[in-house]
């Protein structure tokens, strides 16, 4: 038997469960399904598909095309919108790794005595 405190994982809580249909994800972005597709055929977000085939989206795939839509909204072309986000998701991976092997660093370095 579980401990009592434990609780069942809750898909809704995974950032990368695909739990929004197209329309639905439309609907919450204020954009429409054409813009969601169009940010498939350049690469920036690849929904998960249904049984039937229907598009989903996580809500980490919906922050990243909000992040697009703001920067298509301020006059930015969709192709290079994409590019854009796609580098700064590089760029923000990046840092963190620095940061973790410098952290690292500092940890396996011998102490010196005065």
């Amino acid at each position: 038997m579980p401990p009592a405190d434990s609780r069942p994982v809750d898909n809704l809580d995974d950032d990368d469960y695909p739990a929004y249909t197209m329309g639905r994800a439309a609907e919450m972005l204020g954009t429409t399904p054409a813009f969601l597709r169009a940010l498939g055929e350049h690469r920036l977000i690849t929904p998960l598909r249904s049984e039937g085939g229907h598009r989903r989206y996580s809500r980490y795939q919906l922050r990243i095309a909000s992040r697009a839509r703001e920067l298509v909204d301020q006059g930015t072309p969709i192709e290079a919108a994409c590019r854009i986000v796609i580098l700064e998701d590089q760029l923000e991976e990046a840092r963190r790794i620095n940061e973790r092997l410098r952290t690292q660093g500092h940890e396996s370095q011998p102490k010196t005595s005065a």
